[in-house]
């Protein structure tokens, strides 16, 4: 999983009955093993370091001229 700043991010939860929670990439921290700085959709802000599986990144859309 390689992520960059201004990718989606969706995680996915371990209980059945909550939503996966979704948010943007603010900033790779590191790559190995991987820290991201993430902006919620709900406002909030954290650090995250994804466990396989558990996350799916999706490639900010390129903007053409």
């Amino acid at each position: 999983m390689k992520a960059h700043a201004g990718d989606r991010i969706v995680v996915e939860s371990e209980r059945a009955t909550q939503s996966p929670r979704k948010g943007v990439v603010e900033e790779v921290i590191a790559e190995d093993p991987p820290r991201l700085r993430v902006r919620w959709d709900d406002g909030h802000m954290s650090i995250v370091s994804p466990a396989a599986g558990a996350v799916s990144i999706e490639e900010a859309a390129t903007k053409t001229n």
